[in-house]
C-alpha cells in the first residue's frame, strides 16, 4: 500500500532534486546574461546605429498617438500615448544577439561531442576481463595439457 505524501513533503522532494537546482542556476545565469546583452544593445549597438543615422537616438524613435495632458502648474495629468519603435528595435537586436550566442554555444558543444564520439570510435575497445568461469576452464585446460605431456 502506497503512503500518500503531503503537499509540502512532495514540494520538498521536488525542489531538492538535482535537475531543479541545475535549472535554477541556469535561470540565474540567464538573468545575468540578459543584463549583459541589454547593456551591449543599449550602450554599444544602439549608439552606433544612432551615429549611422546622423546622431539620432534610436530609443527616441517613437510615434506619439496622443500628446500628454498638462495642467496649468505644469503637472502631467494624463500621460502621452506613444508607440516605442526604438525600444522595439532594441529588443529585436537584443533577441538576435542572445540567439546568436546560444547558437554558437550549442554549435561548440555539438562539435566537441562529435569529436569525442569520433575519438571513442577510433580507440579499440580493450578485451573484456574473462569471467571467473572462463578463468577456471582455462586453468583446467592448462592442467590437462600438462598431464598429457607427462
Amino acid at each position: 500500500m502506497e503512503e500518500k505524501k503531503g503537499f509540502i513533503a512532495e514540494f520538498k522532494e521536488f525542489i531538492s532534486r538535482g535537475n531543479v537546482m541545475d535549472m535554477a542556476v541556469g535561470v540565474i545565469i540567464a538573468t545575468a546574461f540578459g543584463a549583459i546583452t541589454n547593456s551591449l544593445v543599449n550602450d554599444v549597438v544602439m549608439p552606433l546605429i544612432g551615429m549611422l543615422f546622423g546622431g539620432l537616438n534610436p530609443e527616441s524613435l517613437n510615434i506619439t498617438l496622443k500628446e500628454a495632458v498638462v495642467d496649468g502648474a505644469g503637472e502631467v495629468v494624463q500621460e502621452a500615448v506613444v508607440i516605442g519603435i526604438g525600444t522595439f528595435i532594441g529588443t529585436i537586436i537584443n533577441f538576435i544577439l542572445v540567439a546568436l550566442v546560444v547558437f554558437c554555444v550549442i554549435k561548440a558543444i555539438n562539435t566537441a561531442r562529435k569529436k569525442m564520439e569520433k575519438k571513442k570510435e577510433e580507440e579499440p575497445e580493450p578485451d573484456p576481463e574473462p569471467s571467473a568461469e572462463e578463468k577456471l576452464l582455462t586453468e583446467i585446460r592448462d592442467l590437462l595439457q600438462a598431464q598429457k605431456k607427462e
